[in-house]
């Protein structure tokens, strides 16, 4: 089923996110499935839970669209459930970025260069996995929503000043999105 995304200013954005209950094998599927379906609708490359108003600790990214300018990303899809990172470089790297929380803005954040990160994958089944470049930015934009972050919440705060506007006429639920979308 294709859920609406929420979008800046709503509340569920920030809110506390509680771990999945492991054995809860049917919701789990269910919520997998539909964030999957709605990820591919809205033609992005990650999605957290909370971003369709769920605050459960899962995420989605997808970086398979994106080989045309990331090669090594051909094979690169993840569910994540329950993550936690383990590590975190001191390197750090800047990169644009987007969201389908914040459509029609666009800016460079600075993160971590690598990091790792337990989690359990759509089997169920425990994994500790490293990720740099752009796979490790698109892991790390989505965990931020866990923690009731957004990436505009990182930029600099003359850009912050510059996308003001923006943000304002996206919490007041101005903004066209191309998908099903929710305030």
């Amino acid at each position: 089923m294709i859920l609406p995304i929420y979008l800046y200013g709503s509340e569920v954005l920030r809110r506390e996110n509680t771990d999945m209950d492991i054995n809860d094998k049917d919701g789990i599927a269910k919520l997998v499935a539909d964030m999957r379906d709605t990820l591919q609708v809205a033609d992005g490359c990650g999605l957290a839970a909370p971003q369709v108003g769920i605050n459960k600790r899962v995420v989605i990214v997808d970086g398979r669209e994106l080989t045309d300018t990331y090669d090594y990303l051909k094979d690169f899809h993840r569910v994540m459930i329950n993550p936690v990172v383990l590590e975190e470089s001191e390197e750090t790297c800047e990169f644009s970025e987007g969201c389908l929380s914040v459509p029609g803005i666009y800016a460079e954040v600075t993160r971590p260069s690598r990091i790792k990160v337990e989690y359990y994958n759509e089997k169920l089944e425990k994994v500790v996995e490293e990720f740099d470049r752009f796979a490790c930015r698109m892991v790390q934009h989505e965990l931020s929503h866990l923690e009731g972050n957004l990436f505009v919440d990182n930029v600099s705060p003359i850009r912050r000043k510059m996308i003001a506007r923006k943000l304002q006429a996206i919490s007041k639920g101005t903004v066209q999105t191309r998908y099903k979308s929710k305030r």
